[in-house]
């Protein structure tokens, strides 16, 4: 099961970029788990410093920006 992270204090963007990891895992078939990381020593610990941050299972894949559910897909497929 991939654990998808997402590194936002819940701003839209934070929510959409939710919206979108959720979709692009759905599309691919994933069994996952979406985690909404809110507290920002959390948010820090994995390095980021611009929200919204998307990790997997622990591993930062993008910060500060808003990939739609394609740019998604390739990057957790």
């Amino acid at each position: 099961m991939k654990k998808i992270q997402i590194l936002g204090t819940g701003c839209a963007k934070c929510e959409k970029l939710a919206a979108n990891a959720k979709q692009a895992a759905e599309k691919l078939g994933l069994d996952y788990e979406l985690v909404k990381i809110k507290d920002l020593n959390e948010i820090m610990a994995f390095g980021v410093m611009t929200t919204p941050g998307l990790a997997v299972d622990g591993k930062v894949l993008t910060t500060g920006k808003l990939p739609s559910p394609a740019e998604i897909e390739k990057m957790i497929g």
